[in-house]
């Protein structure tokens, strides 16, 4: 094997992982809000205790970037798939510190029965999710078009967002009583919001990988 067809395997390595993270990420998410629902905190518990294994993976990422760096020399292409990695990598980590923040959400409001019917929050939290592995798809396929069709998506993510605050803001007048379970609602319905602009800056670093060049997709 020469030193390139070497340094393409390990390329295609790197991707690997990175996919294999996004996974973790999903299911993470995944876990997370089902705790919400199902009011599991055992469930809850795994989704923090798991989280450990996706900083590690994401350290491991970040190590092997960088040693493919140091050891190969890049050429500007090769390059930009590094470096694409290393940003999508820490947008999927903090997807995942998300997933863990709606878990602790979820151990805070315990066993009290909701002010309202969880109907919107999880609507929401779908099209996140569906955010999320279209962006992972789009970076294995390196699909210009569905990275972009994910900032439409975020579009209605942030819009949702704004009415589903509104609403949870107009109850606290009413019910001072639940104020505690309203704010956590709330969170969970940011941390939400900010997973989807974290998908949403993963299919601009696609567009960079693609194009070499920085693209803003919410402009």
């Amino acid at each position: 094997m020469t030193v390139r067809e070497k340094f393409q395997v390990d390329l295609n390595k790197l991707r690997e992982m990175l996919l294999e993270l996004g996974k973790l990420t999903e299911v993470a998410l995944e876990a997370a809000m089902a705790s919400l629902l199902d009011k599991d905190i055992e469930k809850a518990l795994v989704v923090i205790e798991n989280d450990n294994k996706i900083d590690k993976l994401e350290e491991e990422i970040n190590d092997f970037a960088i040693l493919l760096i140091a050891k190969q020399s890049p050429v500007a292409t090769d390059l930009r798939r590094i470096m694409a990695a290393l940003k999508i990598a820490a947008d999927l980590e903090r997807m995942a510190d998300h997933a863990v923040n709606i878990a602790k959400a979820t151990i805070r409001i315990g066993s009290e029965a909701f002010i309202k019917p969880l109907e919107d929050i999880p609507k929401m939290h779908r099209l996140a999710l569906e955010m999320l592995r279209d962006s992972l798809k789009a970076y294995n396929e390196q699909d210009l078009i569905l990275a972009k069709k994910i900032s439409e998506l975020d579009d209605k993510v942030d819009e949702m967002y704004g009415e589903i605050i509104k609403e949870l803001l107009s109850m606290m007048p009413k019910h001072p009583e639940q104020i505690a379970q309203i704010t956590q609602l709330a969170f969970v319905t940011r941390y939400i919001e900010r997973t989807a602009d974290h998908a949403t800056n993963i299919s601009e670093n696609i567009f960079y990988l693609v194009k070499g060049q920085h693209y803003d997709l919410n402009a």
